[in-house]
């Protein structure tokens, strides 16, 4: 029987700390989020961002904007938020109506004011070491091996898809922790062979329960970053839970695994910066 890594309690003890520290620094901290459009999932990841924002101390400014809105608009809006001095963080939800270009409003973004992690330049330091924002799904997963007391130094490491929200990200990060990494994708070959010599496998590979048992090695720990609706209305990962549980040393469920470090390191970042401050247990940049 795995032990099962609790996503729920670890981001909660994240957000204590961030509340903490805005309470005993007097920080005054704020978030402008923009949503566009009316995507029902959108709109939920925002307001879950806000109820974040409000627990933790952070002033949380919303601008909802109609599926109308152009991009030249947007862009104007994030022109305006990146000189306003009372905004710390910009956060634009994903995705963007079809005919606004995500990559420009991306790029548009000041990467000191980049809380998502997203811009070029905050994956550029990433990539050479230096700090700045990192993506908040990986950095989450690293905070949930880390307070698990999983030991990644010298183990190898799986991490299954290349996207550059996840995959490209979490490889970097792991690498940081000295560990042996390995990114395997749509043309791996031998990916079950692959799979089985990990140490420590992560699968963000966006197919509900496409990894069972018999990519696992025994004792291994698991870390699924997928989330899917079943025709059911339940929701799974890329991971065949059942399959794999009794397998594995350590494993994240879904819900209540990965997804719930997303939004306490989008509080990290807004709270404690873009790496210059160094106090937070376990940081990891």
């Amino acid at each position: 029987m795995a032990e099962i890594i609790d996503g729920k309690a670890i981001s909660a003890q994240i957000k204590e700390e961030c509340k903490a520290k805005v309470e005993k620094e007097k920080l005054n901290r704020c978030l402008a989020v923009v949503l566009v459009g009316d995507d029902p999932a959108s709109a939920v990841y925002v307001g879950n961002k806000k109820k974040a924002c409000e627990f933790c101390g952070v002033k949380s400014v919303s601008h909802e904007l109609p599926a109308s809105t152009t991009e030249e608009e947007l862009l104007k809006l994030v022109d305006d938020l990146n000189r306003d001095d009372s905004v710390d963080g910009i956060l634009v939800q994903l995705p963007l109506p079809v005919h606004i270009d995500e990559d420009k409003v991306i790029k548009a973004i000041s990467p000191d004011k980049d809380v998502d992690g997203f811009h070029p330049e905050n994956v550029g330091r990433l990539s050479i070491g230096q700090p700045g924002y990192l993506s908040c799904t990986p950095a989450g997963i690293i905070q949930l091996l880390k307070r698990s007391n999983v030991d990644m130094d010298g183990k190898n490491c799986v991490v299954i898809g290349r996207s550059n929200i996840v995959g490209k990200p979490m490889a970097l990060l792991m690498l940081r922790e000295n560990a042996t990494v390995t990114v395997c994708h749509s043309h791996t070959k031998d990916l079950k062979e692959v799979c089985k010599r990990a140490d420590i496998l992560i699968v963000a590979i966006g197919k509900p329960k496409m990894i069972d048992a018999s990519y696992v090695k025994d004792g291994a720990v698991v870390i699924d970053v997928g989330i899917h609706r079943m025709e059911n209305g339940k929701l799974c990962g890329d991971v065949d839970f059942d399959s794999v549980e009794p397998v594995a040393s350590k494993i994240t469920p879904v819900p209540g695994g990965v997804g719930p470090m997303t939004i306490a390191m989008l509080m990290h970042n807004v709270v404690y910066g873009n790496g210059a401050d160094k106090a937070m247990p376990y940081v990891v940049i």
